[in-house]
């Protein structure tokens, strides 16, 4: 453990740098071998992480790094390209750095043991590396001269051109400024009270009879005073605007970071799990000096890795497969970024095998998504979009690659939650593209501020696509709920009151939107989320402005249709309102409840049988799923398990493997030989780690493959909640 604060922060931070280069240039020299600038690079980055570590005294961070150095080191004096091999093992030296690393700043063990990455760091290289390091000795003498002299001559002309500032400084600094902006606010509604009150001056001065006008000098006097206050008030709120301004966007412009950042992660992701899959797949980067806010970056990391990792096991074919379609062996996937006047956009696309429209149907009205009269009206991209809903998943078979299960709809949280919008584009055999738009900056917003029951709410622009008054006449219903036409396309609406849920407001807007009650038109925003769209019928539109958002209070953190708050000039605290909540409040309060519709059934628990013949594993997953609200029966071996499925329906079965009698695999091929268990899903939890083990899972009938090793309930859950 590093003991000074200051030094632990700083190593911290500048070993993440020094692998995270090292893994960039092995990538590199993996297709490149012969770069020899590459290799220089990566030289230099080893050697100066363990003269970090050896001035902090971490002993084993400084013996892993000195090998990666001297394996490279000895590549540079012999100017022989680094195999495939050698780049292998160096690859193996990075995963335990980072965990020393973590131990030396946090202090939780790694349990790395050092002897053991000597090892698999061992090569033979006809003896080069011992004589490059006898070299090295050799040379000290010269180097060190070297290093007095270049030290004197920039100390001649010392200067900082930068400085390491902690992110959550810059995030206060933020925040302070937004403060700012409230305040400049203020300051400009102070000004129009003045302008009011001058314009009630002038009309007092007017009306006042000659004969109370003995102190006209002293009103003449005033008005003066008053109008010099209200021009410096100009100045200074205009003044106090720049100032703000400049200040705002200086702040945001050093909390921008380039997409690379997250970008070049994925580059060895795609070369590890390409491997694991016996696939051959290059990824591109495509714009990644794009910029974008710090948040964004840390907030897309996981959404991002997931599809990278989707386009991996679900979306590029196997190289024998490409291969008969005509297709390249080796899969692109591509990780794109671009920005536009209002939005920072990232593209995740691969050219695999697209997404299968019959294939979406079929899993949607299995788990009554949608019935098909709802299908028979949605457009193709509404129908692939259905991929973000809960727990989707078209595969056949869960693998620890793409989330075990766990769909897309964690993407599209993530992604809602920063403010921005998801679509999906495939075509059969030609690949799929997810296409993410995020707003430039998290901190302002440009919002349409509304008024309901009297209270003021903001809208973010960006969901509004017009405003408009409908004319009563014109609200008809379709299935129970209440539709207008707009584009030639019916569009749904809802009162904004009773999405709301105010107790107290009026029934229906429609009869009392306006202030003028008998009005034939009623004030109506049309806001869009993803392929989705609604009406809000609202009081009044106030204006349109930029205003500031604020930190979500522990209280809102989880409040339905609200997304943050904002104080307006005026003083008022304003809520901002999350499109993407309204439009599912609305069709949440339009579908039928199971009362009303027609021969609803109570629903039953679902029944589960486990088979495993540890008594302990048996007895905590029986309690996992019980606590789930599943039924469950138990079994000793496989054996057991079958002569149990005789005597019960259940809906799906879980097993471990390795079991006396009959195993796990031995389970799920008599269970898929019987055709009325064809459909059951079979989930196989097991210890057996290996791709050939879940290779051999999936050809014996499993639906699901989960290793104990990384075992989480809340996986298994995940992923029985999406097959059953």
């Amino acid at each position: 453990m590093i003991e000074d604060n200051e030094l632990r922060n700083m190593f911290k931070i500048e070993s993440a740098e020094h692998i995270q280069r090292l893994e960039e240039g092995f990538l590199r020299l993996e297709k490149e071998p012969g770069n020899a600038a590459v290799l220089e690079e990566v030289f230099r980055e080893a050697h100066s992480l363990k003269g970090a570590a050896r001035m902090l005294g971490l002993t084993g961070i400084e013996t892993i790094s000195h090998h990666i150095e001297d394996i490279l080191g000895s590549a540079r004096k012999s100017s022989a390209p680094l195999s495939s091999e050698v780049i292998g093992r160096l690859f193996k030296g990075l995963d335990p750095l980072r965990n020393l690393v973590r131990e030396a700043v946090t202090e939780e063990p790694s349990g790395v043991i050092v002897s053991h990455v000597l090892e698999q760091l061992k090569i033979s290289m006809d003896n080069r590396i011992q004589s490059f390091v006898i070299e090295e000795d050799n040379s000290a003498f010269e180097a060190s001269a070297q290093h007095t002299e270049i030290k004197e001559t920039i100390l001649g002309d010392f200067r900082i051109d930068t400085i390491r500032v902690e992110t959550n400084k810059l995030d206060k600094l933020m925040s302070q400024t937004g403060e700012l902006n409230v305040t400049k606010l203020r300051i400009a509604q102070r000004l129009e009270d003045i302008k009011d009150v001058m314009t009630l001056w002038e009309d007092i001065s007017r009306t006042l009879p000659k004969a109370e006008m003995e102190d006209k000098p002293k009103l003449e006097k005033f008005g003066i005073q008053l109008n010099t206050l209200k021009n410096v008030l100009y100045d200074d709120s205009s003044r106090l605007g720049f100032i703000a301004a400049e200040l705002e966007d200086s702040i945001s412009r050093i909390r921008l970071l380039p997409l690379s950042t997250i970008f070049n992660l994925f580059q060895r992701t795609v070369r590890d799990l390409a491997k694991e899959k016996a696939k051959e797949i290059q990824l591109v980067i495509e714009g990644g000096e794009t910029a974008a806010d710090k948040r964004i970056i840390e907030e897309m990391k996981d959404p991002l890795m997931h599809m990278v990792r989707n386009a991996v096991d679900h979306g590029i074919e196997m190289p024998d497969e490409r291969a008969r379609k005509n297709k390249p062996r080796i899969g692109t996937i591509t990780l794109k970024a671009y920005q536009t006047p209002a939005n920072v956009v990232i593209e995740v696309s691969d050219d695999g095998q697209g997404l299968e429209i019959e294939a979406i149907k079929r899993v949607a009205l299995k788990r009554k998504m949608v019935n098909e009269t709802e299908f028979a009206a949605m457009p193709p991209s509404q129908i692939q979009s259905l991929i973000f809903v809960s727990g989707f998943s078209t595969s056949t078979f869960v693998s620890d690659i793409s989330g075990r299960g766990v769909g897309l709809d964690v993407v599209r949280t993530n992604v809602e939650r920063l403010k921005g919008t998801i679509h999906v584009e495939s075509l059969p055999d030609r690949g799929c593209t997810i296409r993410i738009k995020l707003p430039l900056t998290l901190a302002t917003s440009r919002v349409m501020i509304v008024t309901v029951d009297n209270m003021k709410y903001a809208l973010p622009v960006e969901h509004i696509q017009t405003t408009c008054l409908i004319k009563r006449k014109d609200v008809f219903t379709v299935e129970g709920r209440r539709t207008i036409v707009f584009d030639k396309l019916p569009v749904p609406v809802a009162d904004l009151s009773d999405l709301l849920e105010f107790k107290g407001a009026k029934a229906h807007i429609p009869q009392a939107a306006s202030r003028t009650p008998h009005s034939e038109t009623i004030p109506c925003i049309i806001i869009s989320a993803g392929d989705d769209k609604l009406g809000l019928f609202v009081e009044e539109l106030l204006d349109e402005q930029e205003v500031v958002l604020k930190q979500y209070s522990s209280i809102l953190k989880r409040a339905r249709n609200i997304s943050g708050s904002s104080i307006l000039g005026t003083g008022e605290v304003c809520m901002i309102l999350n499109p993407f909540d309204l439009i599912k409040s609305a069709k949440k309060k339009g579908a039928p409840t199971a009362q009303e519709k027609p021969g609803a059934e109570t629903e039953t628990r679902k029944s589960i049988l486990v088979a495993e013949d540890s008594i302990t594993v048996r007895t905590q997953m029986k309690r996992i799923l019980e606590g789930a609200g599943y039924e469950v029966t138990v079994a000793v071996d496989g054996l057991d398990a079958f002569n149990k499925l005789g005597g019960h329906p259940f809906d799906a079965v879980v097993s471990d493997i390795m079991m006396p009698n009959m195993s796990g695999l031995e389970l799920t091929e008599k269970i898929r030989q019987k055709k009325k268990y064809k459909e059951m899903p079979v989930v196989l939890v097991t210890s057996l780690a290996s791709e050939e083990d879940k290779q051999r899972g999936l050809e014996a009938g499993a639906n699901a493959y989960i290793t104990k090793p990384s075992f989480d309930q809340k996986v298994l859950l995940d992923t029985l909640r999406r097959l059953i």
